[in-house]
């Protein structure tokens, strides 16, 4: 086996690929790192006046939300690779070398589902997420590695538009070709391989939201907008104004009871419409970072227009436009890396099981199994293994248990 540690014990700039040895004359463009690598790192402040990073970013609530979500969602998942079956249709294949992989665990210290979690949140706050395939020496990947996206630069053959990637280290830099790197990408992009970060496309509306939670914080800290304020009927000395301050400010902050004197009146001031517009936009931040991560805000703890109506829509819009995207990535990397063209000749693919996603509630999964099963569609143990039942003697026949004449569809 060949193992990742040679990846740091040499500096030679080999690219691992069945093409190697092309002309002197071929070219390859390499993204510039300099325009995007300051503003990955939070050198360039947007309009507000504040640097968005990855950690800055995260520092948002709702950015954290949105990354959990994807991330979350993709992990937990299960990923399985199938095969055409003779009957039609496809079935598990649990023993190809690449269903641990994708299913199990990746490599020694991390599982399948916690290396696309942190990939995929690599690929939404750097605009790309990477790992290294480790093969065996007869081709086999043993293990996926995950690699520093900011070690990682993505050059493209100006004349194939094959993707090779550059590995950044102190030992120096190797090349590897699309056959050997993971890489997961947002659906955005300018140049078809790398990706644009939601963080850095939507950097100034992460910025205003830094920006109107620190006032926020800075106003309630310093006490900028007190709640009422004293109004006395004639003018008071300084000492006497010293300690009336000094009186009221030592009752108010106790909790006790105030008591006025010199004909002292209370005034509380009321909200001013600047500060329910201030709430608003702190609102309506939230919506446009939804909008910038495709989710519904309802995702995000913004529950303004939800109604129990249109959750369940919601969770299907979420799967279908928000999700599936990066669903079809990891599934589309996963078959470019760890299947031969054998098995992909062969009808043999890798797959997530949104099933469960897209589930109803008790009762819409009951009538839909009912209609299944009144079609001939589904026995009755496929269907209990849909609710995590055991099987039991004789439910693998397609019957149909609402008609009384014995009859089957087998």
């Amino acid at each position: 086996m060949w193992p990742f540690t040679s990846l740091r014990q040499t500096g030679t700039e080999t690219v691992h690929s069945p093409r190697q040895g092309g002309s002197a004359d071929e070219q390859r463009s390499l993204a510039n790192p300099e325009d995007w690598l300051l503003e990955l790192f939070g050198a360039v402040p947007v309009a507000s006046g504040v640097s968005v990073n990855p950690r800055s970013a995260l520092s948002v609530p709702a950015v954290r939300a949105a990354v959990e979500l994807i991330a979350g969602t993709a992990s937990t998942l299960p990923v399985k690779v199938f095969r055409h079956a003779p009957n039609g249709g496809k079935e598990v294949a649990a023993n190809h070398s690449a269903y641990s992989l994708a299913h199990d665990t990746a490599n020694p210290w991390t599982s399948a589902g916690a290396l696309r979690a942190q990939i995929t949140m690599d690929a939404l706050l750097t605009g790309g997420g990477f790992a290294y395939a480790n093969r065996a020496s007869d081709g086999r990947v043993v293990e996926l590695i995950r690699l520093p996206a900011n070690s990682v630069s993505v050059e493209t053959d100006t004349l194939t538009g094959e993707p090779r990637y550059r590995l950044n280290e102190s030992a120096g830099q190797r090349f590897f070709t699309f056959r050997d790197i993971i890489h997961v990408a947002p659906l955005a992009s300018l140049d078809g391989v790398n990706g644009e970060a939601p963080i850095r496309t939507a950097r100034e509306a992460i910025g205003l939201c830094i920006t109107l939670e620190a006032h926020a914080a800075r106003l309630f800290a310093n006490q900028g907008r007190p709640s009422g304020f004293l109004k006395f009927a004639r003018a008071l000395a300084p000492d006497a104004m010293a300690k009336m301050r000094a009186s009221w400010q030592a009752m108010t902050r106790s909790g006790g009871t105030a008591i006025l004197d010199a004909d002292a009146d209370y005034r509380q001031l009321t909200l001013a419409s600047t500060d329910a517009q201030f709430a608003e936009m702190r609102a309506f931040q939230i919506v446009e970072i939804a909008r910038a991560f495709n989710v519904p805000p309802t995702f995000l703890a913004d529950f303004s227009r939800a109604t129990w109506s249109n959750l369940t829509e919601a969770n299907r819009q979420l799967v279908t436009f928000s999700l599936m995207p990066w669903f079809r990535s990891w599934e589309a990397a996963y078959r470019r890396v760890l299947l031969s063209d054998e098995d992909r000749q062969s009808g043999i693919t890798v797959e997530f099981v949104v099933d469960g996603l897209l589930q109803g509630n008790a009762s819409e999964r009951a009538e839909a199994v009912a209609k299944f099963r009144a079609a001939g569609v589904m026995t009755s143990n496929e269907a209990r293994r849909l609710e995590n039942l055991p099987a039991m003697d004789g439910g693998d026949k397609l019957e149909n248990p609402y008609t009384t004449t014995g009859g089957t569809n087998e």
